[in-house]
């Protein structure tokens, strides 16, 4: 997005939040916000396919049809067969976005300016036309977090009917620019939204958003020598902007994932369709991927993840979770208080032979021991997956300010004798609030990781034998030797400076003295 263009829809959007600010705190206006442009896309983008697609042999548009008369129902039958089927979803000409914008505004004859119900039935007009079909569990309960009846809105329904209209009002404003194909602006303002909403979120904030230069990274090292990815994955995956980064990088032709927070699960299948990903193209599930794995038989060729650190999880108490074939072979479940390695085989379960799997975790995870350690172990020594670690730096991550590192690894690795230790934790660009890694931080780390290069205070190849004489703590210092030589003191030098230091001191108080006894006052020394 271009820095005027972000400029003016900060603008925009600062606008919409303004209605909204006061009312309620940013974790509840982000769902009205969001998902009211949600419906304005899936408005335009229907309108715009029966014009240009359904309608270009009629002199009439999809707005201008009588929904009351005889023929204009059979066209809308005819219409919405093509829509649902292809769109996967269908709305009336009374139910479109600009529809209820001008009917809140009194532009709609012998029609009041009450839309709180209007809305109400379109919001779930768009999931029960996709009921039966296709495309059903990408549209069952998008919008469930927009609560039409909160007081929070007001305290009447007129008082709430006016704010909604406002909001609608303001957002009418935004041009999108769905009729070029080529501009990914909706896309591009929904990633920024949800964004700014993870960074106003605190703690929360890091449950559903991965910055977008470390995004960009994971994207890149999966991506790695890939023209096409026939399946991309992620077990945690937020808002879904870590996956859809992949497709940045190369063609992806099946995005999965799943999240345990409902909320994010939403935004998540929101953000694909705004993407332009065809709901036949992602399937994204809502539950705990640990206890309740939603896609099991998958074989991913890229694994990415940025599960919540050291998160607690039913090692002890799901008897289930001991015969389970994600983590049988590792002898010991993860810890109860530390899920880590329980996300990183469950990740290594559904990686393809041929695949790559990026990860972020804590740095604890490089060298506690216990059962963490025994894992770790049995994937550097039995398996031979791990093929890199990454050290990034502090205060990237939302809701947490320590240092985070990436582990990359493959089932087929074609470096069998060295594992790539990278120490990119000194080199970002501060910033007030979150450090942040620049376009030349993440090329750096990337072509480190792409060429195994070793340069020198920053990256390393250890053998397993290093690994081995380390009993396999992965923490980066013990094979990235950043130690700076401090520099040599020449004593007689400094004596020198102190010396001259003095006779400058013995000149100074002198000229005091003269100032003091000319204005008659007290020599301070």
């Amino acid at each position: 997005m271009s820095e005027e263009l972000k400029q003016l829809l900060e603008k925009q959007l600062w606008a919409v939040a303004n209605v909204l600010r006061g009312k309620m705190n940013a974790d509840e206006y982000r769902n009205y916000i969001l998902g009211f442009i949600f419906y304005k896309y899936l408005s335009e983008k229907l309108e715009l396919y029966i014009n240009e697609k359904l309608l270009t042999r009629e002199d009439f548009k999809f707005a201008q049809i009588k929904e009351e008369t005889k023929d204009g129902k059979a066209v809308l039958d005819e219409v919405k067969k093509a829509c649902v089927g292809h769109l996967g979803f269908f709305l009336k000409p009374s139910d479109l976005f600009s529809y209820l914008v001008k009917k809140g505004n009194g532009e709609i004859k012998n029609q009041d300016t009450f839309i709180l119900e209007d809305l109400k039935n379109v919001l779930n007009a768009i999931e029960q036309t996709s009921m039966g079909t296709a495309s059903e569990d990408d549209f069952k309960g998008l919008f469930d977090d927009v609560d039409l009846a909160s007081s929070k809105l007001g305290k009447t329904e007129n008082k709430k009917n006016e704010v909604i209209v406002e909001v609608l009002t303001l957002l009418s404003a935004i041009d999108f620019k769905l009729e070029d194909a080529k501009s990914d602006l909706l896309g591009d303002a929904y990633e920024y939204l949800i964004g700014e909403f993870a960074a106003g979120a605190g703690k929360k904030g890091g449950e559903f958003y991965t910055p977008a230069q470390v995004s960009r990274l994971l994207a890149q090292i999966v991506t790695e020598g890939k023209a096409r990815l026939k399946s991309v994955y992620d077990p945690t995956c937020g808002s879904g902007s870590l996956l859809l980064r992949i497709g940045d990088y190369t063609n992806v032709t099946m995005y999965l994932g799943q999240e345990l927070n409902p909320t994010t699960y939403n935004l998540a299948r929101m953000n694909m369709i705004l993407h332009g990903v065809h709901f036949d193209r992602f399937s994204i599930r809502q539950g705990d991927t640990l206890t309740d794995d939603m896609h099991a038989d998958l074989q991913a060729e890229a694994v990415v993840a940025n599960p919540p650190f050291s998160a607690e999880w039913k090692s002890d108490s799901d008897p289930a979770l001991a015969s389970d074939e994600r983590f049988t072979q590792y002898g010991r479940l993860a810890p109860k208080g530390a899920a880590d390695y329980a996300f990183v085989t469950h990740m290594l379960y559904h990686l393809a032979d041929n695949g790559t799997m990026a990860v972020v975790l804590p740095h604890g995870a490089l060298f506690r021991s216990g059962a963490e350690g025994q894992i770790r172990k049995y994937i550097i020594e039995k398996q031979n997956y791990l093929d890199a670690v990454i050290g990034l730096p502090p205060n990237l991550f939302y809701g947490t300010s320590i240092p985070a590192t990436v582990l990359v690894f493959k089932k087929c690795r074609k470096e069998d004798e060295d594992i790539l230790f990278v120490d990119a934790s000194r080199e970002f660009e501060k910033s007030n609030n979150q450090n942040r890694l620049t376009d030349e931080n993440v090329k750096k780390i990337f072509e480190t990781y792409a060429g195994r290069k070793e340069i020198e205070k920053y990256s390393h190849k250890a053998t397993l034998d290093e690994i081995i004489e380390n009993e396999y703590n992965l923490n980066i210092p013990r094979y990235v030797d950043t130690f700076e030589d401090e520099n040599e003191i020449e004593i007689n030098t400094v004596a020198k400076e102190i010396k001259n230091l003095e006779q400058n001191e013995k000149v100074i108080r002198g000229q005091i003295a003269r100032f003091c006894e000319e204005l008659g006052i007290d020599n301070p020394f």
